[in-house]
């Protein structure tokens, strides 16, 4: 299994590359991972809903142009349903169904284009609160550590 993590922007505080740092050596045993990274688009300040489209459009572009081919593609949305508290990401099932290669994608500081959501093979969010994009990403690594915990019959605390 092979898990791709697509982002905008740069992780730039230390306490989260920590902490993703510490997942993804975790998660050696049990997922090859690679977290492909663009720079985020620049938005001026007070844009016009067409200027924020075609911002949103630019960055969605760049960001599914890293997309690896034939891979399963879930997208952080904050406009879907929330995976419910005790449940985990289904990457046991995308195993089992035959997937070898998933990637999660996370948009920028302003949300995702239309073109991203379509592309999706799925959609998530893990909340309802506001969490910044470098922030959701050292949750996104430790959801995918539970997930193979959790897949592999081994404790994980609830």
């Amino acid at each position: 299994m092979k898990i791709s993590i697509v982002a905008s922007g740069k992780i730039k505080e230390k306490y989260l590359r920590d902490g993703i740092n510490e997942f993804v050596k975790r998660l050696k045993p049990f997922t090859q991972l690679e977290f492909i990274e663009i720079n985020e688009e620049k938005m001026k300040d007070n844009p016009s809903p067409a200027e924020k489209k075609a911002t949103l459009t630019a960055e969605g572009e760049r960001l599914l142009k890293k997309v690896p081919a034939n891979s399963y593609l879930i997208v952080l949305d904050v406009l879907v349903k929330i995976f419910p508290q005790k449940n985990y990401l289904p990457i046991d099932k995308l195993t089992l169904s035959g997937q070898s290669h998933i990637t999660f994608l996370i948009g920028g500081a302003f949300g995702l284009s239309e073109e991203v959501r379509k592309r999706a093979d799925e959609r998530i969010s893990f909340s309802r609160m506001t969490f910044t994009h470098q922030m959701i990403r050292l949750l996104l690594v430790e959801q995918i550590y539970r997930a193979f915990k959790i897949s592999r019959g081994e404790k994980y605390h609830w």
